[in-house]
């Protein structure tokens, strides 16, 4: 399991769907599997959960982002999981650190102002 987290200022919508967008773009294999909303007393809460196939594991890595949004001001927490093969202890963690880094680079370029590169 690898995390990363970060806090942001910005527009919690177009974030999270800058955040969709460069993870579906960013591999052949990623697929979202599904998601969920909170709000209340101006506090929004989004989680999704995507999937990907990593060629170096040979296996599938799930990764789960939770966004949180309180006027301009965020926190994103972005978890993965999977992709070891052995039983008892992780043996092989690429997948999943190779997973995170997409997601690192998305949130480090949303906060120097980038934005996805048109198709």
């Amino acid at each position: 399991m690898a995390k990363y987290e970060k806090h942001l200022t910005g527009d919690f919508d177009a974030f999270l769907d800058y955040l969709f967008d460069g993870i579906m773009n960013g591999s052949m294999s990623a697929s979202y599997e599904d998601g969920s909303e909170w709000n209340a007393g101006g506090v929004r809460v989004a989680v999704r959960v995507f999937e990907r196939y990593s060629f170096m594991g040979s296996n599938r890595v799930s990764l789960s982002l939770t966004l949180v949004g309180q006027g301009g001001h965020l926190f994103l927490s972005a978890i993965t999981s999977g992709g070891s093969q052995a039983v008892f202890w992780k043996v092989n963690t690429i997948g999943e650190e190779s997973f995170l880094e997409c997601v690192e680079k998305l949130a480090e370029g949303y906060a120097a102002g980038d934005t996805l590169p048109e198709d």
